[in-house]
């Protein structure tokens, strides 16, 4: 029995469809109106009744807000996983016993607490979950919230505030 040899249509020499049936079935896209959602259009005649159905299809939707404050979240296994990486890229400094992280230098603002820390770590970022920050605490570490400077408004600017505009 022989297994090496081919089969004779291998070359398709001849054939019409060359294995695809109808001359119609192995045209491009443009013979179906488009690949996928594609030629629906405003005024679409192709796809137009699954379009009644989705009344969200055309158009937008929502809002967002102006001062949305994006979070942007790393777990503490984060940097129990990547630490060696980390360091050969200089992203995180060895100081003595402790690991020194800046999180806004790698791009994030909170830390969260899912790890079992081995090592111990001198976080600093904006904000850290409750867990995150007692788990750094207990492996020895530090973590370092940075504050908001808010300008405080002396009292008596604010009375004179609201005297003129009661004048006015």
């Amino acid at each position: 029995m022989t297994f090496n040899k081919r089969k004779k249509n291998s070359r398709q020499r001849g054939s019409h469809t060359h294995g695809w049936g109808a001359m119609k079935k192995h045209r491009g896209a443009g013979s179906r109106g488009g690949r996928g959602m594609a030629g629906t259009g405003k005024k679409g005649d192709v796809k137009k009744p699954c379009i009644w159905k989705d009344t969200k299809y055309f158009g937008r939707y929502g809002f967002k807000k102006k001062y949305a404050k994006k979070v942007n979240a790393i777990n503490l296994s984060y940097f129990e996983k990547k630490l060696d990486r980390l360091l050969a890229d200089k992203l995180i400094v060895k100081e003595g016993d402790n690991y020194v992280i800046d999180a806004a230098k790698l791009g994030f603002n909170k830390i969260l607490g899912y790890a079992k820390l081995t090592k111990k770590f001198k976080i600093t970022a904006a904000s850290f979950s409750k867990d995150a920050a007692e788990k750094i605490k207990a492996a020895g570490g530090e973590a370092i919230e940075l504050k908001k400077v808010e300008k405080a408004v002396p009292k008596k600017e604010i009375k004179a505030k609201t005297e003129q505009t009661k004048e006015g």
